[in-house]
């Protein structure tokens, strides 16, 4: 196989992962594009050195360090929050449009939860959780050994499930708050 063809099957293979990756990593929404971007070019430039069944691997750990100093470089702009990232989800004519409020809510909830994650442990929580890698993956992604990802993913997942619970206890507060009080 080609150079060109190699590059080809990864940008195609790997591309959805890439993107997914740089966003749920905290990348604004106007750098997603640019971020999947830059991790092809540098694939692309280290491409003899990337082993043959290693592609995934060496792509997500060249997305979160891409990830990371986009976050950087837009910290740095102090530009103002943007509205909801409504354009990057493709519209689905099916459900309901309740249920894709709901849906929305809950990907920007989850997005939220993440991108508060300790820096150390977010990369192993989404890769292990929402990506589907497995532990000796992630390790040789981020080369470090197995028990440190073992004890990043306990981690993440104890801080993830604490603020779920914030979240589900501000929720039921808010119903019983929420509800009218007596007329008298």
């Amino acid at each position: 196989m080609s150079t060109a063809d190699r590059l080809t099957t990864l940008f195609h293979h790997h591309f959805d992962l890439v993107w997914r990756t740089v966003r749920r990593l905290g990348v604004p929404p106007e750098a997603i594009d640019d971020a999947a971007q830059e991790v092809f070019v540098i694939a692309s430039r280290r491409l003899a050195s990337i082993q043959h069944g290693k592609e995934r691997a060496f792509l997500y750990g060249t997305a979160v360090r891409v990830a990371s100093t986009a976050r950087r470089t837009t910290g740095r702009r102090r530009r103002a929050p943007l509205a909801a990232d409504e354009a990057l989800d493709p519209i689905d004519t099916a459900p309901a449009p309740d249920e894709l409020v709901d849906r929305k809510r809950a990907r920007e909830l989850l997005d939220e939860i993440v991108a508060r994650l300790p820096d150390d442990t977010r990369p192993v929580f989404v890769r292990y959780e929402l990506e589907g890698l497995t532990m000796e993956e992630i390790a040789s992604c981020l080369d470090v050994p197995p028990g440190t990802v073992a004890s990043r993913l306990r981690r993440a997942r104890e801080v993830f499930q604490a603020a779920v619970g914030r979240c589900s206890a501000a929720r039921t507060e808010g119903r019983r708050g929420g509800s009218a009080a007596p007329r008298g």
